[in-house]
Formats: C-alpha cells, structure tokens, sequence
C-alpha cells in the first residue's frame, strides 16, 4: 500500500477514534449509566447498543473473511519475493480477525464481571 494513502487512513482512523471517545463520554448521565433497570432511557441505551454492536461485528466478519480470500488469492498467484511481503501480513490479520470474531464474547464476560461487582 502507498504510505501517503496509509499515512491518510491512520488520520482518519485516529480521528474517528478521538470524535467518538468525546461523543460517547458526553452522550449519558451519570443516572443513565448506573444500569438501574428503573431508570427510564436505560434499556433503550442498552438496546441501540447492543445493536450498533452486532452490526459492527457482523460487518467485520465479512470483511476479514472477504480480506483472506484476497490474500490467499495473491499468495497463491505471487511471486516468491510477494509471498514473502504476504506472509508478514498474515500474522496481524490473523490476531486482527481473532479479536473481531472474539470480540462478543470478551464483552460479554466483562459486562457478567461488572454486574456481577455491582450486585
């Protein structure tokens, strides 16, 4: 890849990441983040979460399985020297696509964690 093209993507994804952190932190109360269930708004935040959630994984199992195949096509179709360039690629994508598919269960048992604490 181009390093101005990459060095443009790492902007954007740093900016993208600072705007959300400041959304997010400004986005709730303090009431509507204790997780009483009696507190209107509560399960509807939980709610929309939970969706947004599934749809950003769902989206990046598609795109690393889709990521793979391009990358098992050049390596199969690559010279000796591409083949090596391929396989220093594989190890990020294999820890990068572990995580992504992993990444519910990690909520999942950090959300049990908490509300377990807290109960």
């Amino acid at each position: 890849m181009n390093k101005k093209i990459l060095k443009v993507l790492s902007c954007i994804c740093i900016a993208i990441m600072i705007t959300t952190i400041a959304i997010s932190s400004f986005a709730l109360t303090p009431s509507e983040i204790s997780g009483d269930p009696n507190v209107s708004g509560t399960t509807e935040i939980q709610n929309v979460g939970q969706s947004i959630v599934g749809i950003l994984q769902t989206v990046g199992i598609v795109l690393s399985v889709v990521v793979l195949i391009v990358l098992g096509i050049k390596y199969m179709m690559g010279s000796a020297e591409e083949k090596a360039e391929y396989k220093k690629t594989f190890i990020p994508y294999i820890v990068g696509a572990a995580l992504i598919f992993a990444a519910s269960a990690f909520a999942q048992v950090i959300y049990q964690f908490f509300t377990g604490v807290s109960s």
